[in-house]
């Protein structure tokens, strides 16, 4: 049974991702994991997907500025955009899986941690 203290503190994971990249996560998973099966998997799932994100628009903007180099970059601007909406709406989908007491995870996250 998952209490409401967990259910929050798993959509804080979450939330934390959109404010503070992976540091929020990777701190709540550290504090949590010992204690709480539920906060560690919420806080570990947004921590691997902060950590893919991050790895995704570096790769994305260091392609993109190459390639604007010769002028097909310009073509990767709207990928490079549409990238962190897409993330935003994933991160408050886990929210509110996290809210409800869900044990949710991102689709095409790396698990690293």
């Amino acid at each position: 049974m998952v209490t409401e203290d967990e259910k929050t503190l798993g959509l804080l994971a979450h939330l934390l991702g959109i404010f503070t990249g992976f540091l929020g996560p990777l701190v709540l998973w550290l504090v949590k994991k010992d204690s709480s099966p539920y906060i560690a998997h919420h806080a570990r799932e947004a921590l691997n997907f902060q950590i893919t994100l991050h790895l995704v628009l570096i790769g994305l903007g260091a392609m993109t500025l190459i390639l604007l180099l010769v002028f097909v970059g310009i073509l990767l601007v709207p990928v490079l955009i549409a990238v962190p909406i897409l993330a935003l709406i994933a991160e408050i989908l886990a929210a509110i899986a996290a809210q409800k007491g869900e044990w949710h995870r991102y689709p095409f996250c790396i698990r690293l941690v």
